[in-house]
């Protein structure tokens, strides 16, 4: 039989268990939760239209969080050009034809110079004729934007063989064009599209759908969307978006003209995967160094969309 001294002694060690569990406190409430994130997307909508606006050149993007959903962008339904993210989709349709059985990884393309413009990348360097297999030429064209891989890539499977991919994926904007430094033209809705977009044409609001699907698995199989996230993942040109983020992987691919600058990416944040394209065109003055107005601009921008649309790691 319980005392009544035990009895008060046993609800005293209750309560004072019951003071040490943790409590709901308004801000960690949903409701609370909710208005922070509005905030923060007030903030970063804020801050994008400061930064754009101090920006003697045009500015498209689009950003979306595919975890959560939200979204934002700035002219992305425009049409852009792409300078080397066109290479991505290139890419989509290489990992195609192998799983058709069109290609084979070990198949060999010989290295063709055929003019200055395919400077790019390694090849360049290579003797003419020397043969590489199709898996080299592919991840070339990604890792260091290799223009030689793109070509000898193309000439094989060809301009139209993309676009008729990307038309069967329900992309409408985004187009290979031609080889890079001409050659091998697409069957374009207008010809002029050749002369104003040169070797591909897209939206942001594409590329991140584009992206979007390859991260999820939905391009060609879920295997080879994910040897293509794992080949975007080792892409070493980062002067644009996420140059300054530390400990935040990334899967991104920059490409650049005389006056424009272009990079797309996916960041694996702790809030959630954010999924980006960001193109700065008309850029006045041709600058190709890494402290270039047009790198920093994307570099702003995405620690912006990121701050936004999802917590930014440490």
């Amino acid at each position: 039989m319980k005392t009544p001294s035990r009895r008060r002694t046993l609800l005293g060690l209750l309560l004072l268990f019951l003071s040490t569990l943790p409590t709901l406190s308004a801000a960690d409430t949903p409701k609370n939760d909710d208005a922070s994130r509005k905030k923060a997307r007030r903030e970063m909508e804020k801050r994008v239209a400061k930064r754009i606006a101090g920006f003697k050149g045009k500015v498209f993007l689009f950003a979306k969080n595919i975890d959560t959903g939200e979204s934002y962008g700035v002219m992305p339904d425009a049409q852009v050009r792409t300078a080397s993210t066109i290479k991505v989709p290139i890419m989509v349709e290489v990992f195609a034809q192998v799983a058709e059985g069109k290609l084979k990884w070990t198949d060999e393309l010989p290295i063709v110079r055929r003019n200055e413009n395919e400077d790019g990348g390694v090849l360049f360097e290579f003797t003419q004729g020397v043969k590489i297999p199709v898996r080299d030429a592919m991840r070339l064209m990604i890792v260091v934007s290799d223009n030689i891989a793109t070509n000898i890539l193309l000439e094989r499977i060809t301009t139209d063989a993309v676009n008729a991919r990307l038309e069967s994926l329900g992309f409408k904007e985004i187009r290979s064009l031609r080889k890079i430094g001409g050659g091998a033209d697409a069957k374009v809705r207008e010809e002029r599209q050749l002369q104003k977009f040169g070797i591909g044409i897209a939206t942001p609001r594409e590329m991140v759908r584009l992206l979007e699907m390859m991260e999820r698995g939905e391009l060609v199989s879920p295997e080879a969307s994910k040897e293509m996230i794992a080949v975007l993942k080792r892409q070493q040109f980062h002067d644009g978006i996420g140059r300054r983020l530390k400990g935040i992987e990334m899967a991104t691919k920059p490409g650049a003209l005389d006056h424009l600058r272009s990079d797309i990416g996916i960041f694996y944040t702790k809030a959630g995967r954010v999924v980006m394209a960001v193109t700065c065109e008309d850029i006045p003055e041709v600058d190709y160094r890494s402290e270039a107005e047009g790198h920093l601009m994307l570099a702003d921008l995405s620690e912006m969309l990121l701050d936004g649309l999802a917590t930014r790691q440490p």
